[in-house]
């Protein structure tokens, strides 16, 4: 027995809602699904004509339990991110058998995931990113410069947001400032890669062939571009996190190579676009609680909370997907060793049981135990990372800021995996 035969099921128009990645562009409309899911049928099994069936898990608990236990509940055997039935065909064909595009610490599982993480985690260790905050805070100062020096209207994301953190992480992996536009361009086209303003051929409407090679050719270009910066960094070793990658040993040998082009992509991607969204969705939010503004104004030692709460109201990663191993018991239903699960963090960082007023944006929220980083053993690497940027940024705008509206309407990203605000005109007065 497996998912596609227990119940309970869910209503075609949620599980509808939930693989069209148009619902991710709403957020209240995807809110209101989760809502719904969260207080009538928590964890259930979507089925569809294009999917295998896979659990739901909207419940912040449920999400904690499968987070935690990762023997029980493995990210490599089966794809990590929602994915239909051609696709994963195509992808296996593609890779001989496996079932990812590339191999990044998020498809591994122990022991490959401990190894391959301990290779750069005491570059991402708090204490070690602390000597980088000048450096850090002299690109945010910069950013927001330009953003006043252009006036008072701009796109917060087109001219602020996706740049500061890319080229926060390119420094510290050390790729060359002029080939910034195009580690964007990339990053871009893997996240949005259903997006017709971010994808690789500008189309709204792709097969599941045309996707899938669109997003293998923005891979390919990354492993090419990487590849050089592999070959210097054994020739000619540096202080940055390319040449701890193109230098890495497992087990007393170099790291493979389809693991490190698999490596730079991670860092070079999930470093920077989930930040990205972050920033945005706190500038955002900020317009649209302006008392809350006023709170930080007011009192700048609550920036840090500010942080949190900004990652918790944007959940950038939308999902992860997770396949048993074993048959387990979880929030009173049985999962059959092989099902696959959807693990929903905007739901469980909306999630009324933990979060009281979960819908309103708090930046005094405390204690707030979103999931945004995920938890266990695959917990964000860059978390740090995330929260120093983000902290720098603020502690240097909010001083300077008279007054903030939004200046048009806001759009988010077609985007079921990692998404986020894709223009955000705002309107912008110095203090």
């Amino acid at each position: 027995m497996d998912a596609a035969t227990l119940s309970p099921t869910l209503p075609a128009d949620m599980t509808a809602a939930l693989v069209d990645p148009v619902t991710y562009t709403d957020l209240e409309r995807l809110s209101q699904t989760y809502s719904w899911l969260r207080h009538n049928m928590p964890l259930g099994v979507a089925k569809s004509r294009d999917f295998d069936p896979f659990w739901v898990v909207t419940r912040h608990a449920d999400i904690l339990e499968v987070s935690k236990n990762n023997k029980a509940f493995h990210n490599g055997d089966r794809a990590t991110i929602l994915t239909d039935r051609y696709t994963d065909l195509m992808v296996r064909y593609l890779r001989n058998g496996c079932p990812h595009l590339a191999r990044t610490l998020a498809h591994m599982d122990d022991p490959d995931h401990r190894k391959y993480r301990s290779l750069t985690s005491n570059w991402f260790m708090a204490s070690n990113l602390a000597r980088r905050e000048e450096d850090i805070r002299t690109i945010a100062r910069g950013f927001i410069d330009r953003m006043f020096a252009n006036g008072e209207t701009c796109d917060f994301v087109a001219d602020v947001s996706v740049h500061y953190p890319l080229h926060v992480i390119m420094q510290i992996l050390g790729v060359p400032i002029e080939d910034e536009p195009r580690m964007l361009r990339l990053t871009r086209q893997i996240f949005g890669n259903l997006d017709e303003d971010l994808n690789r051929s500008g189309q709204a409407r792709q097969t599941s062939e045309q996707a899938l090679m669109g997003l293998q050719g923005t891979l390919d270009e990354f492993f090419d571009y990487f590849d050089i910066i592999t070959k210097d960094r054994r020739a000619s070793p540096r202080d940055d996190l390319a040449t701890v990658i193109a230098q890495g040993c497992i087990d007393g040998e170099p790291i493979d190579s389809f693991e490190a082009m698999s490596y730079y992509s991670l860092v070079s991607t999930a470093g920077h676009d989930t930040v990205s969204a972050s920033t945005a969705g706190a500038i955002m939010a900020l317009a649209q609680f302006p008392d809350e503004l006023e709170k930080v104004r007011a009192d700048l030692s609550l920036i840090p909370q500010l942080v949190d709460e900004a990652i918790r109201w944007t959940s950038p990663v939308r999902h992860f997907m997770r396949t048993a191993t074993e048959n387990y018991v979880l929030g009173g239903q049985e999962i059959k060793a092989g099902d696959w699960l959807m693990l929903c963090y905007f739901s469980g960082n909306r999630d009324e049981e933990i979060f009281p007023d979960p819908f309103s944006f708090r930046v005094d929220r405390t204690p707030n135990k979103h999931l945004a980083f995920g938890f266990g053993g695959h917990m964000c690497l860059g978390q740090h990372l995330a929260r120093l940027e983000m902290r720098v940024f603020f502690e240097e705008l909010i001083p300077r800021l008279r007054s903030l509206e939004l200046a048009g309407k806001p759009s988010h990203s077609k985007a079921a995996f990692v998404g986020g605000l894709k223009s955000l005109p705002i309107r912008v007065q110095a203090a």
